[in-house]
């Protein structure tokens, strides 16, 4: 293997870097987008006359499409090659946001979300193939997916502090207006700076697994909104979550007796990929229903702007920054494990901490708990993400990271639905109501963390079960 010059290095290192840049605005517009759209909810039922139930759709049909759609985007990446795959959904999601500012009502806007959530499903996995590919060497990765988590939880923070000054300043839709200057700057990064990944051809797309996982999370979404509008003992919502549990027990059967399946069962065999993708899935049920509930508490109790609904939350996001920075360096000290485990109690007792929270509760006395709750998040996202990389073979990065965002997805329509169901009969009950569920899904998250300790080595992809 040939020599580098010094010059040589330094510029491989410059292309990296500026790569670096365009997959952390890749992950970081996809949480923009998760958030943004929060504190702008009232704003957008006013001007399309809908209820609350109807407005959820408007974060639901984002999140579902994500999750459905993400670990196909990821085989898709190793198949052709991320860095052609990566373009193209940037190219189609900021078409989309363009779409959504324009849309001139709820069912174009929902429509237009969807597609959206498709762009956002490439982007994903593909940014962290990119990754993984630029940065082998695990020190190193670790610090980039600092970085690269860094600017996908200051999108998921600060999403709400953007959404409130563009909001406020514009209307709604410049919210998705914002994202066609960036797709742009983030497009020509990734073709000027960026090297295509090896391919794998021997990986496809699962139809059928693909049509399955879809099939499941609308069916979850709907009857988890059906539930908070109509309640959970109505027959037509038992009926929805049996239909959930029936096609998502014929998902798995079909994944492992498939030769090539979407997501290859065999990974879960290594404990860190098991214990990351169940931390995944936890804490975005209590984060991203938390985010929905609090927009709407700080809207409808305390009657503040957009504006104001943003600053709000405006702490957090600098916390979760220099949390997601520090993240590598307090994983190599302490460990994977340690880590997560003790940010999920941290994050639990902010919320218990918040649970005396009524209708007069001044902002100060909510505020060192969202900080809380935003270093907590800063270290766990970086922490399990880097961990799980680190279980699976790189030609294996793309479906490894289809699958830890997939579970993470799936715990923002979960928490979404589930915590908007509480808020719909009372904003101060439903809040209560999700901090309580909140914290004993942060504790349960510290557990699931332990797992990652003591890894016998990279997670693999056996024979499929006949």
């Amino acid at each position: 293997m040939p020599t580098l010059t010094t010059d040589e290095r330094q510029q491989s290192a410059r292309r990296a870097a500026w790569a670096l840049a365009a997959t952390s605005l890749g992950f970081g517009v996809v949480q923009l987008d998760v958030s943004v759209v929060n504190v702008a909810i009232t704003s957008m039922g006013s001007d399309l006359r809908v209820g609350v139930s109807a407005l959820q759709w408007v974060v639901d049909a984002y999140t579902v499409a994500l999750a459905a759609l993400i670990l196909s985007a990821g085989a898709l990446g190793d198949r052709i090659g991320a860095r052609r795959v990566f373009v193209a959904g940037f190219v189609l999601f900021t078409v989309a946001s363009m779409a959504c500012g324009l849309a001139p009502n709820l069912a174009t806007l929902v429509g237009a979300r969807a597609v959206q959530g498709v762009g956002a499903a490439i982007l994903v996995p593909c940014s962290l193939t990119l990754l993984n590919h630029l940065y082998p060497e695990p020190r190193a990765r670790a610090r980039a997916v600092g970085i690269w988590a860094a600017g996908a939880s200051v999108g998921l923070s600060g999403g709400p502090v953007v959404g409130g000054l563009l909001t406020s300043a514009f209307g709604w839709r410049a919210i998705f207006f914002i994202n066609v200057p960036l797709g742009v700057v983030a497009i020509v990064l990734t073709l000027r700076h960026a090297s295509e990944t090896t391919r794998s051809t021997d990986r496809g797309v699962d139809v059928p697994g693909q049509v399955l996982a879809a099939i499941t999370l609308v069916l979850l979404a709907a009857s988890m909104v059906a539930g908070g509008r109509s309640g959970f003992g109505d027959r037509t919502v038992l009926a929805g979550l049996g239909a959930v549990v029936m096609a998502g027990a014929l998902f798995v059967y079909t994944e492992a007796r498939r030769a090539d399946p979407m997501v290859p069962l065999g990974l879960f065999r290594s404990r860190t990929f098991a214990a990351s993708t169940a931390v995944g899935l936890t804490i975005n049920i209590a984060f991203y229903g938390l985010i929905f509930v609090l927009s709407l508490y700080f809207r409808n109790v305390h009657h503040y702007s957009p504006l104001m609904t943003g600053l709000a939350f405006a702490p957090a996001t600098g916390i979760v920054f220099a949390t997601n920075l520090l993240s590598g360096r307090a994983a190599e000290r302490f460990g994977a494990a340690c880590c997560v485990s003790a940010a999920a109690v941290v994050v639990a007792g902010a919320l218990l901490a918040m649970l005396a929270v009524g209708a007069d509760t001044p902002y100060v006395a909510l505020m060192i708990q969202l900080m809380l709750l935003g270093a907590g998040l800063g270290l766990i996202v970086p922490v399990m993400t880097s961990a799980l990389l680190g279980s699976v073979a790189r030609d294996r990065s793309g479906v490894a990271s289809g699958t830890l965002n997939t579970a993470r997805q799936t715990g923002s329509v979960v928490g979404v639905a589930m915590f908007g169901s509480f808020a719909a009969a009372g904003v101060v009950h439903g809040l209560r109501l999700s901090l309580l569920v909140a914290a004993g899904l942060a504790l349960l998250t510290a557990l699931f963390a332990l797992g990652m300790r003591g890894d016998s080595g990279r997670a693999e992809v056996g024979t499929p079960a006949r």
